[in-house]
């Protein structure tokens, strides 16, 4: 009997763990009975998955204690790689003999360059979408993590190596749109099923990938290498005196990360219909970052509420009259309160109010219990 008590803690524990999670997604899924409104469904999906990249920074930041300046790289890169499959099935104003698009006959390209030939296929580019950052990622990790490159270091690499690409994807006007980025995309089709960016089947779509990407980032968190990536976070000197390769684990979670990066970009691509190097821009790479650190950057329910509260924030105060030209004096003033007074973030806050309301039913119960034995005694 006693064997099995350890297993049902552990399963109470891990049911604790999963509820918010599992809420949080069933209140995502049930939002568009409450939005009868295309436009407002729209915008939600947009938030949603700028949440699942906050996700992703939560991962490494929060549990891989990697900071990564630069996590827009792989959302970007994602992004484009959907693009160009939506791109060439779509049927551009100007064409050239082979289907070329636009920009490319605008910039008098004769044939399709031999990068963009694999994209036809949509099942080539949705696997290059998440492969393609991930690699990109592993590889940079490999020089930084091997050469144990850490703290602000790691930070500044990743947000220099971001404004290279960006700057290589703005020159490369005929091959990438330049500052235009890609646009006049095709829908999203998979299956038979269109995937129109103002449709419930796109909101769904971005709904099942938000709890995807919980899940598995979740998952990682409680395997062997998740426990020993935090173990890292916390003393890496330790976990590398114990004979662990500190570099190796450092550089898989950081590809993960970037894997689901990438898959939020492909989203954001099919949501808001184009592709432009502002996905890859310092603004949204810093932002990111403020939205993990508002939500809680070692809970992942926490960074992505964070993200979708922040960002939600930020749109509302952007289109509205009296804030229209102080928003971005409101948001910084919410972060500097936030670091100073909650550095655990909204989700330490929750935490900390949670334990308040169970400690006062405890000790309410003890009260009871307490009352019981005396009048018991007094009999």
């Amino acid at each position: 009997m006693p064997s099995h008590v350890p297993n049902s803690s552990g399963l109470q524990r891990l049911i604790a763990q999963l509820a918010p999670l599992l809420i949080v997604c069933a209140v995502v899924f049930a939002l568009p009975v409450m939005l009868n409104n295309d436009f407002l469904l729209n915008k939600v999906a947009r938030y949603l998955v700028l949440g699942i990249l906050t996700v992703s920074l939560g991962l490494s930041w929060g549990f891989g204690g990697i900071l990564n300046l630069g996590q827009a790289m792989s959302f970007g890169l994602g992004s484009y790689a959907m693009a160009m499959a939506l791109k060439l099935k779509t049927v551009p104003v100007h064409t050239g003999a082979s289907g070329l698009p636009d920009f490319m006959v605008w910039n008098n390209i004769q044939h399709l360059p031999w990068f963009w030939e694999p994209f036809r296929s949509l099942t080539f580019a949705i696997a290059a979408g998440l492969i393609v950052p991930a690699l990109v990622a592993a590889a940079l990790g490999w020089f930084m993590f091997r050469g144990r490159v850490t703290g602000v270091y790691v930070s500044i690499i990743t947000l220099a190596t971001m404004v290279v690409i960006n700057l290589v994807i703005i020159d490369q006007q005929s091959y990438t749109g330049g500052f235009n980025g890609i646009t006049d995309l095709a829908q999203l089709e998979i299956f038979g099923v269109a995937f129109d960016a103002y449709g419930r089947a796109t909101y769904y779509l971005v709904a099942s990938c938000v709890l995807l990407s919980l899940l598995v980032a979740f998952a990682f968190t409680r395997t062997k290498a998740g426990l020993i990536v935090q173990a890292i976070r916390d003393h890496e000197s330790r976990v590398r005196y114990f004979g662990y390769d500190v570099a190796l684990y450092q550089i898989f979670v950081f590809a993960l990360s970037a894997a689901i990066a990438g898959l939020a970009g492909m989203l954001y691509t099919v949501v808001m219909e184009f592709a432009s190097p502002t996905f890859l821009g310092v603004q949204l790479s810093l932002s990111v970052v403020v939205w993990c650190a508002v939500g809680g950057r070692q809970s992942l329910v926490g960074a992505f509420l964070g993200a979708v509260l922040v960002a939600g924030m930020q749109g509302a105060l952007s289109e509205s009259a009296a804030f229209l030209e102080t928003w971005t004096l409101v948001m910084g003033a919410l972060f500097v309160l936030v670091v100073l007074f909650l550095p655990k973030g909204l989700a330490g806050l929750a935490q900390v109010v949670l334990r308040w309301i169970v400690q006062r039913r405890h000790a309410a119960a003890g009260g009871v219990a307490q009352g019981v034995g005396q009048t018991e005694g007094s009999t």
